[in-house]
């Protein structure tokens, strides 16, 4: 008897109809991906969720009756360990700061190739995140200059992260890949996975943005200012 690979669930929440089909006919195209459902505004993405269950949610920031915002965080309180991408026409900076802090897993413009789209979606089913490199460097900025504004450093908070996995906390919250972080320590990337996984088990979190946020609001690690 053949063995058959688990596929992953998406659903798509978008408003327009012809957006909803277009992804829907590009990630059918994907044999370890099939699309669970459709939803055209957040009520409906977050009725849908709690039915279907998908792994990852592709979520428009603009829809009417509830907004990507609002249903990101409801589904992400419910269930915590569902991916979910952010898809917007535009580099809303308010729009990024809002997402990642209900829960956003992931952050793409809807122009991003369909390439970028499918990556996304298989990287945060592995538990990673993918942020659009246009906007990454806004999301730090925008912390580091929250941190400056409170006028002194976070509390210092008491962990059991070992000196290593704070190493690699650090260069996760810098948007490393495992492979980079495998090459940048001189480490096999199956031990970059598991120092990863063991982090997330720590800081009780699911995703690699949400460590990398809590890290940093939390005084765990200090990223150098970028130029």
């Amino acid at each position: 008897m053949e063995k058959t690979t688990e596929k992953i669930k998406v659903l798509i929440a978008d408003d327009h109809r012809v957006v909803r089909e277009g992804l829907a006919a590009i990630l059918k195209t994907k044999e370890d991906i099939h699309v669970v459902g459709e939803a055209q505004d957040g009520q409906e993405a977050v009725e849908k969720t709690r039915t279907l269950m998908p792994d990852v949610v592709l979520m428009d920031v603009s829809m009417p009756r509830m907004g990507g915002v609002e249903a990101t965080r409801q589904i992400k309180r419910e269930f915590p360990h569902i991916g979910i991408v952010a898809l917007t026409m535009y580099e809303e900076q308010q729009y990024i700061f809002d997402l990642v802090r209900a829960g956003a897993t992931g952050y793409l413009l809807k122009d991003s190739d369909s390439s970028q789209i499918v990556a996304a979606i298989r990287a945060i089913y592995r538990g990673e995140s993918l942020i659009h490199p246009s906007v990454a460097s806004k999301i730090l900025a925008e912390f580091s200059l929250m941190a400056q504004k409170k006028g002194k450093k976070p509390a210092w908070v008491e962990h059991d992260l070992t000196e290593r996995e704070i190493t690699v906390l650090r260069l996760v919250a810098d948007g490393k890949t495992n492979k980079e972080i495998a090459n940048a320590l001189d480490l096999s990337e199956k031990t970059v996975k598991n120092h990863v996984r063991n982090i997330f088990h720590k800081l009780q979190v699911y995703d690699r943005t949400q460590a990398a946020i809590l890290a940093i609001r939390k005084g765990l690690i200090e990223l150098e200012p970028r130029p």
